[in-house]
């Protein structure tokens, strides 16, 4: 029988299970503690500027500084109410307005979509709205159906459906030996899912690899998707960020909805796209086929929202409507897309041509024929630490970098060093 003190040495928790820091996370807070003055940080995908500082788009400054309408205040960050409104509503007033005046949320097109048949909810950035779809798939298909998940992806996506419950199946994406998307691997696995399985799909700017489909073979896989009746999910984090035209970025998730006429899911997060990376802003949308689906599911995710954060934040979601809704400031946010696509395209050539001029073992071109934040090298795990150890260069272990992380003085050391890397191996 145990004794007095060892009952109250003993706790709850004791069977929890010691779970290893976030890999990205853990790299930065490395990248950090290097007193080294010639560090360089290309783990996290944040956007940063030439100076490789944070940039505040001045799309979204406008909304907060000049007034305009709906004006959002700087009170809202204290947790009071703006001075248009109270709290967001359950499913975040401010995009179902969007959905119920003709969308101009840029998932979908305002002529292509029906606004009846969509239910939209406000989420906590991208991994909330991933969340949320997997809480309403659950609610909705028994059995559960199965998560195929490309690889390699982002780790949440894992993270997230398998707390769910789901089962959860990765199909080969990328080809390491051709360092490009493996389409037949794609197409295969499409062909032998099973009917009724969710696919989680990348719409643009593939995280890690940057490596996309072509529009034919979206076409393709659209096909595929309705012939063997899947779900498709859409991970939309780079809507606009990944080319500077958010009508580009949109292609995939539009050609599935709009044209071949499936129902899908989509996970918006505007982190990335709008700077908004510590209010996180996301949005879950669903196509449904019918207006009664729409009215149902609308009225689900609300429930499943309520019974998790409540009420959604107000601020962020109030500077993201602002921009979608005003003709003026979305189009300052179309030139801000612009011009942080162009630095990142700029800083992927610059790193390219670095790693050619020098001679660097091997072919590059994968590096230039990617697209988005970022890239995937194909290095060795033993070089990547090698980077790390000794020229103070931080990526994650499976050589994916951050181009958002490059700027002109940099990158020429960046080229440099794994130049000479892969010059002594």
């Amino acid at each position: 029988m145990a004794t007095e003190t060892e009952i109250l040495s003993q706790s709850w928790f004791d069977r929890a299970r010691f779970i290893p820091p976030d890999a990205i996370f853990a790299l930065t807070a490395q990248y950090l503690a290097d007193p080294s003055p010639r560090k360089v940080n290309l783990g996290q995908g944040t956007y940063r500027d030439e100076n490789g500082s944070p940039w505040v788009l001045p799309s979204s400054t406008a909304v907060i500084y000049t007034g305009a309408e709906p004006r959002v205040s700087p009170n809202c960050r204290s947790g009071r109410v703006s001075q248009r409104g109270s709290e967001t509503g359950i499913g975040g007033r401010t995009f179902q307005k969007e959905r119920e005046s003709g969308m101009h949320n840029p998932a979908v097109s305002n002529q292509g979509a029906n606004p009846e048949q969509l239910a939209t909810c406000q989420s906590l950035s991208g991994t909330g709205a991933l969340h949320l779809a997997g809480l309403l798939l659950r609610a909705c298909k028994t059995p559960l159906p199965k998560i195929y998940i490309p690889e390699p992806t982002w780790s949440n996506h894992h993270q997230v459906f398998s707390s769910l419950g789901f089962q959860c199946e990765s199909f080969r994406y990328y080809s390491p030996e051709t360092r490009d998307l493996d389409i037949d691997s794609y197409y295969a696995t499409l062909k032998s899912a099973e009917p009724n399985s969710v696919v989680i799909i990348h719409a643009c700017a593939q995280n890690p690899t940057g490596c996309d489909p072509s529009k034919e073979q979206w076409r393709e896989l659209a096909r595929l998707f309705k012939e063997r009746q899947l779900f498709p999910l859409f991970d939309a984090a780079y809507l606009g960020f990944n080319s500077g035209n958010v009508d580009s970025d949109a292609f995939a998730i539009r050609l599935f909805i709009e044209e071949t006429g499936l129902e899908a899911g989509v996970c918006l997060s505007f982190a990335k796209n709008m700077g908004l990376y510590g209010e996180r802003v996301g949005c879950f949308l669903l196509a449904t086929n019918t207006e009664q689906a729409a009215i149902k599911t609308q009225s689900m995710l609300e429930m499943l929202q309520r019974s998790e954060v409540s009420n959604p934040p107000a601020y962020g979601a109030k500077i993201a409507s602002t921009i979608l809704s005003s003709t003026t400031l979305r189009q300052a946010w179309y030139d801000d897309l612009i011009t942080m696509s162009n630095r990142i395209r700029s800083m992927r050539m610059a790193l390219y041509d670095k790693l050619v001029s020098t001679g660097t073992p091997g072919s590059w071109e994968h590096l230039i024929r990617q697209s988005g934040m970022f890239g995937f090298l194909g290095l060795s795990p033993s070089i990547v630490l090698t980077l790390r150890e000794h020229y103070h260069i931080y990526m994650a272990d499976n050589s994916r970098i951050s181009i958002a992380g490059l700027n002109e003085d940099n990158v020429e050391y960046v080229g440099q060093s794994i130049a000479e890397c892969l010059k002594q191996c």
